[in-house]
Order: C-alpha cells, then structure tokens, then sequence
C-alpha cells in the first residue's frame, strides 16, 4: 500500500519531503489528460539559446547562439518555420542608452538556425528594446527608445526638476521590410504630448480634457530618462492596430496602424482619424487626470495582448485583452483579461465621458490566481497565455516558474527553468529568485504549420542529471476516464468538497495531505459524496478516487 502512495503522489507530480528523487527544475507536474498539448518556446535569460520543449520538459529543437549574446527579450516561430528572434551583446557597460530589457539586434533565422536577416540599432540617439511583433507580410514592428536632449524637454513643457540626467528616452514604434532593410511607418510618442506646466512651452493644455494625449510630466520621479519603459507591443492585423504596455504608466495604449507615417506624426487620419493620437488607454486614469489611485487596475504589467493566437472567434475571450498584472499586491500578481469594448461601426473606442471621461471597461472579465496566489509573485518579466482548451498558461518571470491552470484553477502543468544564472541547473537545486528570469514561455500547437516535417523526437534535457523517469510514468498511466466522469469541487473550498462520478460506479475516496498521510476514507455509490471539511486546515489536499481498480486524482485546496 505504501509504494502505491508513492506512485499516486508522483503521478500527480507533488514533491514530497521523504521522496529522494522529487524535481526542483524542470517538469515539476503534469496531467496529460487535462493539459493542453503543444511544444513549449522558451528564450531565458543570461544565456543566448531558444530552445522549443514538449510537455515533458524535454528538448525538441534548439537555435544555438554564441556565449556572449543574450536575450532582448523575445523570440517566436512563424508558421514557414522561421525564427524571428530579438538579442543584445552580453556586455553593457560602454551602451550610452541601457535600461533592463535593452535590445540591439534582430534576426531572422530558418529551422536550421542559418541567418536569413539581421537588423542593429544600439546608437547614442536610439535603441531597440523589450519586444517587437511579425505582421502576416512579414514586416517586423518594433519597439525602440529614442533620446531628447533637456533643451527638447523644456521646449516640450518638461518639469525640469525630474530631468537628474538631463534627457530621457521615450518610447517610439517603426516598421521595418526584411526584404528592403527599409523602415516603411513610424509613430513616435513624443509627438502626442500634452502638459499644464508652463504656458509658454509647446503642447500647454487641459490633460483631463485630451485623454488621447501624453502628460510630458507624468511618470517616475526620479529622474532616471527611461520616462515609459515600453514592455510588451502586440499587432492585431484584423483591426491593424498596435498594443503598447507602459508599466511605469500602470497602463496599456492601442494606436492606429492605419495612418501614414506622417498621419501618425499628427492628430488626424487613419481609419479612426486621429492620426498617431491614442485610441485606447487603460489601468491607471491617472495619467490622464481622471479617476484617483482607487480606479487603477494595472500595476507594472507585462506581457499585454489580443487574445488571438492559436484561437477560434467562438472562444469566449478572443479579441479581448490579457496582461500579467505584476504588482496588484505586496506578495502576490494575477494575470487578468479585460474587454476594451472595440466598436467597429464607430471605430473606436468608448469613454465614460464621450469625448473626454474614462475609457471602459470598469473591471475585468477574468482574474487568474494560483491556488497559493504567492507562487506567482513577480515584481517584473512574466507573462500569460489563453491556451485552445480553456486553460490559462502563467509564467512567473522573476522564478522561472510557468504553470498551467484550469478553468476551475486545478494546477496540470508546472515547469521552472532549469538554468542558475544562466548555466544548466542539476535536478535537485534550489534556486532562488532571479537565478532563471524567463520573460515569457510561450506554447504552440503540436499541428502548428511550421511542425509540418520537421524532427520533433526528444534530444535531452537542459538539465543536468535530468529525471528521465517522471514523465514516460506520468505519460503511460493516462487516465482513460473520461474527465467529466470525476469532478471535486469547489476548487478552492472551504467548509466541503462535491465529489462526483459515474453513477454506476461503487467508489472509494481517500483524502491525503502534503506529506503523504492518507487523512479520510469515504465509500461511495449514486455518483455524488458530500465531505465535510470544516475541520481540515487551510492548505492543499490530494482526493484519490478508486474505481474498477484504477486510481485517479485531484488537487483541492482549502481555504478560509
């Protein structure tokens, strides 16, 4: 009996204290029959490879790189099996425009890692930075700092008490043609300012009244020139408009991609006709002087996106908006979604106020958690994915740890970087915050077109001493039940739990904790057991099922 406990805890992949083989990097758990299947990319920091996993944790595919770049931060696969891909040298120390997250080069590479196209901008005046986004064309939009003097702040209206380093670098978006090395459309934030500071400077006016416009002296205060810190650009081609996520704004922009370069220098044109102006603002009002800190909704997100990628118009969330809201509170993130009620008649977007007020929604449509909401907590990086199945897939950037939840918040998946401070960890390590940053993991499905042909079998671990046992047991004892024949529910609970299955089936139901020790036995028959919980103490707790000699399991936390 001893030795089947073990096996059920290992196939529900919980590290217990008395196992000497549990996983601390790598696949921590996985439930096949509840997880969605796909190859998972993944480009962590202080070290220069992308490498492409499967469920299991294993390699599928590596882009090698030499030991002195690193990464800028992103990289994705196009359907033709190409690697668009963003780096920067390894040293940073001479750089005249760093900040974390600071880029240099982009690449186009083929599956078999030969360089196709490379794009520098790492000058005095600009730099390539965080993220960048492939249009259907194959045109690249990127995202760049570009420098302004503290003569341009004050001619812009600047308070030249938070100019300590006498410039700063805002935020400017170009497109780029691999096939012409040309830049064929930019926008630049600095043309889209507003500021009641000094009448006699350029852009004076009444920010709460232009909600489409940039407060110059909104911002951090301590002077540092990174004034915006762009940190995630998105491109919906069904609308051909482009999402920003601005973390020391706590807000997410949407400009039009519609203008011409020059529209988008103004404030007319374009299908939304006001040129480069904001279409969308949301999570902090603030900025634009409406609201107070009570309406703020974002708190230095990541990771903003259309919900799109890989999915159906007929999913609930598709063309919605999703972040990973990093500092929602002292210990713990979330990851939300939130609609921002595009209206394609109008072509824009609403605001309380009509043409001034608030931009819509109030709140949002889905709050993600972790059933222990602190294991996700991460001041920065990060990054959530709306999976084909319904699941969500959160990547915790600061512990490159990535988890796979349900609908219902059951844990399927679990994967931490395998790497400290850039080398490949040993199974077994302990690693602490910041040893494995991973900006984002991003899963792909396994009939993705650019898969089409090519070597997909398992070629190691990035591990060391990998645990080459877990997964092929995990894998071989697949659930055959059909999952809407088991059910445990609420899923956080909190004075009782609803066990549910097929009717016909006479039933044994064990309850264990953390460490293993089998707590109740219940016997069941007519499909459905009520437990009382109200003496159990808050924490997570494993129900076995027993049925026709087979054993299945969930994970339940309670909490009060």
């Amino acid at each position: 009996m001893k030795k089947y406990i073990l096996f059920f805890f290992l196939y529900v992949g919980v590290s217990l204290p008395f196992l000497n083989a549990q996983n601390t990097v790598g696949l921590l758990s996985y439930e096949p029959a509840q997880s969605y299947d796909g190859y998972n990319l993944i480009y962590p920091s202080n070290q220069p490879h992308v490498y492409l996993l499967n469920n299991c944790g294993e390699i599928v595919h590596t882009w090698e790189d030499d030991a002195n770049w690193r990464p800028a931060n992103m990289a994705y696969i196009t359907e033709d099996g190409l690697l668009y891909k963003a780096k920067r040298d390894a040293s940073v120390a001479n750089d005249p425009i760093w900040a974390g997250g600071g880029g240099a080069i982009l690449e186009i590479r083929d599956w078999d890692n030969n360089l196709i196209w490379d794009f520098e901008m790492n000058n005095s005046i600009n730099r390539l930075h965080h993220d960048f986004a492939v249009t259907p064309e194959g045109t690249i939009i990127a995202l760049a700092w570009e420098l302004k003097t503290a003569a341009e702040c004050v001619q812009a209206g600047r308070d030249t008490s938070t100019l300590a380093q006498n410039e700063i670098w805002p935020d400017w978006i170009f497109e780029i043609d691999p096939a012409t090395d040309n830049i064929i459309w930019e926008w630049h934030a600095w043309d889209h300012l507003i500021q009641d500071f000094d009448p006699n400077a350029d852009n004076f006016g009444v920010v709460a009244d232009h909600p489409e416009l940039i407060d110059v002296n909104y911002g951090r205060v301590d002077g540092h020139p990174d004034w915006m810190h762009g940190n995630a650009l998105d491109y919906n081609a069904e609308l051909d408009q482009i999402l920003l996520s601005v973390p020391y704004f706590n807000e997410v922009i949407i400009i039009d991609h519609t203008t011409t370069t020059t529209q988008a220098a103004g404030h007319t044109g374009g299908f939304g006709n006001k040129g480069g102006d904001l279409l969308f603002r949301w999570g902090n009002p603030v900025v634009y002087q409406n609201g107070d800190a009570t309406d703020q909704q974002l708190f230095f997100q990541h990771d903003a996106h259309w919900v799109d990628d890989f999915l159906d118009l007929f999913n609930p969330h598709y063309g919605k908006i999703a972040v990973f809201n990093n500092q929602v509170g002292a210990d713990f993130s979330t990851a939300n979604i939130f609609n921002p009620g595009w209206d394609m008649y109008e072509w824009d977007y609403d605001l309380t106020g009509g043409l001034t007020g608030t931009f819509l929604p109030t709140d949002f449509d889905v709050t993600i958690t972790h059933p222990t909401p602190t294991e996700i907590h991460s001041t920065g990086l990060s990054s959530v994915q709306v999976l084909p199945n319904g699941n969500y897939l959160v990547t915790s950037g600061r512990w490159g740890y990535t988890v796979e939840l349900t609908p219902n918040n059951e844990i399927v998946w679990e994967y931490k970087t395998p790497l400290n401070g850039g080398s490949p960890a040993t199974q077994g390590d302990i690693l602490s915050i910041n040893n494995n940053l991973t900006f984002r993991l991003k899963r792909y499905p396994t009939n993705f077109l650019a898969f089409d042909g090519k070597d997909l079998s398992p070629k190691g671990w990035i591990e060391l001493e990998p645990d080459t046992t877990l997964c092929d047991m995990i894998t071989s004892t697949i659930d055959p039940m059909n999952e809407n024949n088991f059910k445990v529910f609420p899923n956080p609970a909190d004075n009782f739990l609803t066990v549910e299955w097929d009717g016909l089936m006479h039933v044994e139901i064990q309850v264990f904790d953390m460490i293993g020790q089998q707590l109740k036995t219940h016997n069941g028959n007519g499909g459905r057991k009520f437990i009382d919980t109200s003496d159990w103490v808050n924490g997570v707790y494993l129900v076995s099922f027993i049925a026709d000699n087979s054993r299945y399991s969930r994970k339940v936390m309670i909490q009060r």
